[in-house]
């Protein structure tokens, strides 16, 4: 058994968690807040995401500017955003869709908070899983005799210990989104 064939399936989990936790919002505007929101375009014949449709750029703390590649389009973003039911309202500004965000209240905060908290778990769930292949493969290997008892035993203790340098890993990530969000 090989541990490290393990490590791509653990970096993906940890990469979902990271681009997951990076659409909370934490009070200031990043373009993560809606470059993943997914658009009918051109009439509905398109179904786009708005990262590729147009740039997005932050204009301070509180606002992001989106500007469409083509300006006939200007339109199906604002409608698209509007509809995917973000929390905010983008207003057509001349060439451009401008997005104020409003500061979060200490309730809508704790809200996110617990959903942080949620996606965290979530994470640790699928990592725990992903030890459980791990285990499978080892007590598999076991049997069929192509594995001591000390090598069992060996890759036992280097499985556990790869799970937990990933699980801190990502206790890490929530904790810094979550200092994030606690911060006014």
């Amino acid at each position: 058994m090989d541990i490290d064939s393990f490590k791509p399936q653990i970096d993906q989990v940890i990469h979902l968690f990271q681009a997951d936790i990076g659409k909370i919002r934490t009070g200031r505007a990043t373009p993560s807040l809606v470059e993943d929101v997914v658009i009918p375009a051109y009439g509905g014949r398109q179904q786009l995401k708005v990262k590729e449709l147009a740039t997005i750029t932050t204009d301070g703390p509180q606002s992001l500017v989106i500007a469409p590649f083509d300006r006939s389009i200007a339109g199906d973003i604002k409608k698209g955003l509007e509809q995917a039911n973000l929390g905010f309202s983008p207003i057509i500004d001349g060439e451009l869709i401008r997005i104020n965000l409003s500061p979060l209240t200490t309730e809508r905060r704790e809200e996110y908070i617990k959903l942080l908290h949620t996606k965290l778990e979530n994470t640790k769930v699928m990592i725990r899983q992903i030890r459980q292949q791990m285990m499978k493969q080892k007590d598999m290997e076991f049997d069929s005799k192509t594995l001591s008892e000390d090598d069992k035993f060996r890759l036992q203790d280097q499985a556990q210990k790869l799970i937990d340098k990933f699980i801190e890993e990502v206790d890490d990530l929530g904790r810094a989104k979550e200092a994030q969000l606690r911060r006014v």
